[in-house]
């Protein structure tokens, strides 16, 4: 069971047994009648049943209410009338991490120099497919990431001092 409204709160209630595939042919106004001739594609409120006939009695008991009662019931679970539906069926990029993807060209060996500048270049050999050649690529590496940084989160520079293992692990464990 579900309830749509337009921007102007004209409202419409119904029953579905798929609210996604619905609420898309809302929007795209692929449903004739109300709910195109009025821009009725807000998804503002749903009901979920295990059972079909139970929806069509709460169906049916909601389009029997007054319109104040059915706006006092929106307005309890989404008050700002926000569409619930919003973004669905949309295109999205996934983010994949490099070496989950098939097209990994770099592999296990790659090998990374960094220079002064904060341009790095990453080094392959004999990576997959490559039949033995070697790939360069170059790279902006953020000064934040950077082993020579000497600028920490609060952008002023920080002395840094140098110890031996042996001083850092005295540090650590004094005795």
């Amino acid at each position: 069971m579900y309830i749509m409204a337009s921007r102007s709160l004209n409202l419409y209630t119904g029953i579905t047994d798929d609210i996604f595939r619905r609420a898309l042919e809302h929007k795209g106004g692929e449903i004739e009648g109300f709910t195109k001739r009025y821009n009725i594609n807000r998804l503002v409120y749903y009901e979920t049943f295990k059972y079909v006939n139970n929806a069509i009695v709460r169906e049916k008991q909601i389009k029997a209410w007054t319109r104040a009662k059915r706006i006092a019931l929106i307005r309890s679970r989404n008050p700002a009338w926000q569409d619930l539906a919003e973004g669905w069926g949309e295109r999205f990029e996934l983010q994949i991490p490099r070496s989950a993807r098939d097209d990994n060209e770099l592999g296990p060996r790659l090998a990374r120099d960094d220079n002064e500048s904060g341009a790095g270049s990453v080094t392959t050999s004999g990576a997959p497919g490559s039949l033995g050649t070697t790939t360069q690529i170059e790279l902006q590496i953020p000064r934040s990431a950077r082993d020579d940084n000497q600028f920490g989160p609060t952008g002023r520079k920080e002395e840094t001092s140098v110890l031996a293992s042996s001083e850092l692990l005295a540090l650590r464990n004094p005795t």
